[in-house]
């Protein structure tokens, strides 16, 4: 059973692999993104409900924040989880990582928008939150190299749980292996 259950989480491991490289490839492209994984897609919806109810949440806090909330919640979110289950279990890190790796590009793809504002919104008559940002703090030239920041920093937060989810899957390899060279 034992067996089993790591082949499943190294297999989980992989896919994992393959969207984080579909997130620093073609994600970063309009194209590539027209013709997201399913799973990449769900969770890009569940990004976008959490993104409106921080704008929700940090309303109170004044027209700066109430933009900047959306953003800010879309990766508080993730970052909670991450807390959350990898205080209960290590082997969730992977998983939830990814996600909050995932939402950080995600939101650097609506920051590098800005200048451009070609990101369809989910209605018309919005304001593209990272453009009315950077036009009231004058930083719209700023905007491409915030969003490669913040991209950067996604990938890396993937990448990070892949490293923690491989290093199960040795460490459960090794142990394995040791226990059947006792027998």
């Amino acid at each position: 059973m034992r067996t089993f259950k790591l082949i499943l989480y190294a297999c989980l491991i992989a896919v994992l692999a393959h969207f984080t490289y579909y997130l620093a490839t073609d994600y970063q492209t309009f194209p590539g993104r027209a013709h997201m994984p399913f799973v990449v897609w769900t969770i890009d919806t569940i990004d976008l409900f959490i993104h409106e109810a921080g704008h929700l949440v940090f309303r109170i806090f004044g027209e700066l924040l109430y933009f900047m909330g959306g953003s800010l919640f879309q990766i508080i979110i993730p970052a909670a989880a991450v807390i959350v289950f990898g205080k209960n279990n290590l082997r969730t890190l992977p998983f939830t990582l990814y996600w909050m790796g995932q939402s950080t590009v995600n939101v650097s793809i609506y920051i590098g928008d800005a200048p451009y504002q070609q990101l369809r919104l989910i209605s018309r008559h919005l304001l593209h939150d990272w453009h009315w940002i950077f036009q009231r703090l004058d930083m719209m030239e700023d905007a491409e190299t915030v969003a490669s920041f913040v991209n950067i920093s996604g990938i890396l937060l993937c990448t990070a749980g892949l490293g923690i989810g491989l290093w199960f899957v040795f460490k459960d390899i090794r142990k394995i292996i040791a226990e059947n060279f006792k027998s």
